[in-house]
């Protein structure tokens, strides 16, 4: 097994002390850092020199910590190179080598290479990856599709889920489950069905995970971590293991803390549920709508979320059928069709038109309408009448001059106006063409390729995300300075090229 030692463990008061007075503008720097020396030893170091009238703490950390780059992996603007030659030119860029064990490192080691998103995401991100993967496919590199399924199942087995990234500071967590999508899309390229039966023993762990506490749930316990019980189902949310600041945004998660009336550890564990959603942050998980303090993720049984472990129980049941075992199989079926009739009566909105998140504990709609209302397309989970209200209201009020908005709520956070992002364009396009609205389908993919283009024609880079609002522009809001790279971007961006028949241009 892994060993998963935290550097708000490893370094005590001197973790405090670096994240509370700043020391770095990103607090994920130090996090990231390698220490040159046992970490009891730096520890025991600091405690002696710290009492010293002189001491300067960044000329300690710095001596005794080697840090990572401030931008990662930035690629230097190519904006006169053609796009799809750059993206090629990235791939390798993003591309890190099988890890070496180091102990002391935050970094949890993987046994084959994989790509990371850039900037400062130097570790392999869960859902960021199968959008990634999507572009690797289209660049014909199977291999590290094969590579990156691979780590992922490694990690399942070595820890039980996959966190939400491969540092030991994330390891309370997961991501929105896309395994079973990431061996579907391998089996695909691969030509090769049996693929998911050898996966199978990982999503069924994947599973397990994510409905965890299940056989502790009856009418006077309802939820449980990440699942949540129905007289009809079961139903998921997004949780997180840990109620203590994330070490990540350790200053920022007191000091917002402090401003609020609620008990700590339950606004912590909401701050990092919604780091398990993706979506950090957003609207979506606000009280209030507008306020992070108001934050109660888990409090919310999100709709993208559900329809993937719909996706996950469907595959499961296709392949324990193959696999042969038949009672496993009844089993995720049954879960399954129970799940999509949730989806279609419980979280869809008649009065909107709309499928929405639901609030606990009665399971009534938050109010927040976002693209998350298109993954019930996605999966074709929605009626042929859900599908056409849902297509409508996304092409009249969520489509902008450079793509769709993620929500309709202006917060100032990142997952909300005006911003859109590479993975929701993918699942609003292909969730509007499953359902016959190629136009409007068309419509939003057009203006978001256009938008990137344009951003990289005068730039040169391509983006973590872009607004869609004012159309060249990158986008604004969230805990951190935009990130160039771009993984899901560049993946994205190949394939609704090829998609649409756009031409590649200089």
């Amino acid at each position: 097994m892994i060993a998963l030692q935290t550097p708000d463990r490893l370094y005590e008061e001197l973790f405090e002390l670096v994240q509370s007075r700043h020391l770095f503008s990103d607090s994920k720097t130090f996090v990231d850092a390698t220490p040159k020396a046992d970490p009891a030893e730096i520890l025991g170091s600091f405690r002696a020199e710290a009492q010293k009238p002189d001491f300067d703490l960044e000329s300690f950390v710095r001596e005794n910590f080697a840090l990572p780059e401030s931008d990662g992996a930035k690629p230097a603007p190519a904006k006169d190179l053609p796009v799809g030659q750059q993206i090629e030119q990235l791939w390798d860029l993003l591309t890190r080598a099988a890890d070496d064990k180091d102990q002391n490192s935050s970094l949890i080691p993987l046994p084959r290479p994989y790509v990371v998103p850039g900037g400062r995401f130097r570790e392999v991100y869960y859902w960021d990856s199968y959008f990634t993967m999507l572009g690797l496919a289209d660049s014909g590199r199977t291999g590290a599709i094969e590579d990156m399924v691979e780590n992922f199942a490694y990690l399942i087995e070595e820890i039980g889920f996959v966190p939400n990234g491969n540092r030991t500071y994330y390891c309370s967590r997961s991501q929105p489950p896309y395994f079973a999508l990431m061996v579907e899309l391998l089996a695909s390229v691969k030509q090769d069905q049996t693929i998911c039966n050898q996966y199978l023993p990982q999503m069924i762990r994947e599973y397990d995970f994510w409905m965890a506490g299940i056989e502790t749930l009856d009418k006077n316990n309802t939820s449980c971590r990440r699942v949540v019980a129905l007289n009809e189902g079961y139903l998921n949310r997004y949780w997180d293991d840990a109620d203590i600041p994330r070490q990540e945004s350790y200053a920022e998660d007191v000091e917002l803390a402090a401003n609020t009336d609620r008990v700590a550890a339950d606004f912590y564990r909401d701050i990092r549920a919604a780091c398990e959603s993706g979506w950090d942050f957003s609207s979506r998980w606000f009280a209030d709508r507008h306020s992070k303090a108001t934050i109660c993720t888990t409090q919310i049984v999100p709709v993208d979320l559900n329809a993937l472990m719909y996706k996950l129980e469907s595959l499961l049941a296709h392949t324990c059928t193959s696999a042969g075992d038949a009672d496993r199989a009844e089993l995720y079926c049954h879960r399954a069709e129970t799940r999509k009739h949730l989806l279609r009566t419980l979280f869809f909105d008649k009065q909107t038109g709309f499928f929405v998140d639901l609030s606990l504990p009665d399971l009534q709609p938050t109010g927040t309408l976002s693209l998350a209302a298109t993954y019930p397309l996605f999966f074709g989970i929605a009626t042929a009448e859900q599908g056409a209200q849902v297509a409508r209201r996304i092409h009249e009020e969520f489509l902008r001059p450079g793509g769709w908005l993620t929500t309709l709520t202006d917060s100032g956070q990142q997952w909300d106006i005006p911003n859109g992002w590479a993975p929701m364009q993918w699942i609003t396009y292909c969730g509007l063409e499953r359902y016959g609205f190629r136009d409007e389908a068309e419509a939003g993919a057009r203006r978001w390729v256009e938008n990137n283009l344009n951003v990289y024609h005068e730039t040169g880079r391509l983006l973590e995300k872009y607004n869609v609002e004012k159309t060249g522009t990158a986008g604004t809001g969230g805990e951190y300075l935009v990130q160039d790279g771009f993984g899901w971007t560049n993946a994205i961006l190949l394939r609704l090229m090829q998609s649409l028949g756009i031409e590649e241009q200089a």
